[in-house]
């Protein structure tokens, strides 16, 4: 191995360390980011919902949506050169100050090209702000209440997406009032995020020039769950709201259903989270990836509501459970700026995850049949659980 990335290897791969928590930087990312996946779960149909309503094609609804993606990817890959020229803390500030100003161009512009625009600094923004939250939360917390802090932060998150969309039918899409009201709303998490982290003992460190290559080849399997998450969660999202249509039931029950991923996801997470302090985090990984993949097989076999209901409920919080195990992994084992780089690495892993899933499952229910897609993902599951146990057990036998 090289001098250099024996030295990384030296300062990067830890043992845990006991210190006292930074609950003031620990309370900025989580209840920041928290509030910020409500502006987010808002902004996200409420775009697709506006350029529909006026005309817009599906092909250009498609170009927007593939612009914030291109944003979250830009910044993702420049996290490097921004956390050294700026303070982790400073820059989540700067971001969810970008994301309000992205937000009030929605509210004040009516071009299309104009919401490109402001669509990729959306991204942009985002990107960062989820990165750098979650190398900061990894930074202020002791290891022996890592996977609890971690499940509340998923939580948090999950909570957050769930509970934005809620709010379209009482405000409404018309005249850039919700896009106005959410850009207020994103500054004032900005403001309190200021107060709040002032009283904040830790702080982010800048990711290393190269740490996106480092950590990759540090963590494949960490980067592959990841992957396999993003695959799984968009699946979950995209297709079984349609899988439900298809097979003849109604669209408020499919609705119904894409919120019975999302708040039994949300109230687990802080279970799993306990688990990840009390067991083995990597067979709690094992565990949700197997389970996620079982649920997935059983949807063709379910007849009734109930059992529909309940089996993507469990489907949605084990799938979860991979990216809090990855978020809880992450931070047992690397310290300082591969801690940002992890996140970033985390962040295109999902994106990279999340395009295959929609788009493979998409695809299998057109060509194959509709029961083709649950199955083809949860084989798919199958297979990444199979190499993350094999993983496990190369591990446990060196050990």
């Amino acid at each position: 191995m090289p001098k250099g990335a024996l030295e990384v290897t030296m300062h990067t791969l830890t043992t845990a360390e006991d210190f006292a928590p930074d609950w003031a930087a620990i309370g900025v990312v989580i209840l920041g980011v928290t509030a910020f996946a409500v502006g987010q779960g808002l902004t996200y149909p409420l775009i697709a919902l506006i350029l529909e309503s006026r005309g817009v094609s599906s092909t250009m609804s498609g170009l927007n949506a593939s612009v914030f993606a291109l944003g979250l990817a830009s910044s993702t890959l420049m996290i490097g050169t921004l956390t050294r020229r700026m303070r982790g803390d400073r820059l989540i500030i700067a971001s969810l100050c970008g994301v309000s100003v992205a937000l009030a161009t929605f509210s004040v512009f009516d071009q299309l090209w104009v919401w490109f625009a402001a669509r990729f600094l959306l991204g942009f923004c985002t990107s960062i702000i989820y990165t750098v939250s979650e190398a900061w939360l990894n930074t202020a917390c002791p290891d022996r209440i890592r996977g609890r802090v971690s499940g509340a932060y998923s939580a948090g998150m999950c909570a957050g997406f769930a509970a934005g969309p809620l709010a379209i039918p009482l405000i409404g899409i018309e005249g850039g009032f919700a896009f106005a009201l959410t850009a207020a709303y994103v500054a004032l998490v900005a403001f309190a995020s200021v107060m709040l982290g002032r009283y904040a003992k830790t702080k982010p460190e800048a990711s290393q020039a190269g740490g996106l290559v480092t950590f990759v080849k540090l963590a494949p399997i960490l980067t592959l769950m990841v992957l396999a998450f993003g695959f799984s969660d968009i699946a979950a999202i995209s297709m079984i709201p349609l899988y439900f249509v298809e097979r003849g039931y109604s669209t408020n029950f499919a609705a119904f259903v894409v919120t019975m991923v999302a708040l039994p996801t949300a109230i687990a997470q802080p279970f799993v989270g306990w688990l990840l302090d009390r067991v083995s985090r990597p067979v709690v990984a094992v565990s949700g990836s197997l389970i996620a993949a079982l649920a997935f097989l059983a949807l063709p076999l379910m007849t009734s509501q109930a059992g529909l209901l309940v089996a993507v409920s469990i489907l949605g919080a084990a799938s979860f459970s991979l990216y809090t195990a990855s978020l809880t992994l992450l931070g047992e084992r690397f310290r300082g700026g591969l801690l940002v780089s992890g996140s970033a690495v985390f962040a295109l892993s999902y994106a990279i995850g999340s395009a295959f899933g929609s788009g493979a499952t998409g695809a299998t229910m057109d060509l194959v049949s509709i029961d083709a897609g649950p199955v083809f993902t949860g084989l798919l599951m199958l297979v990444f659980t199979f190499v993350f146990a094999v993983n496990l057990l190369r591990i446990r036998q060196r050990n």
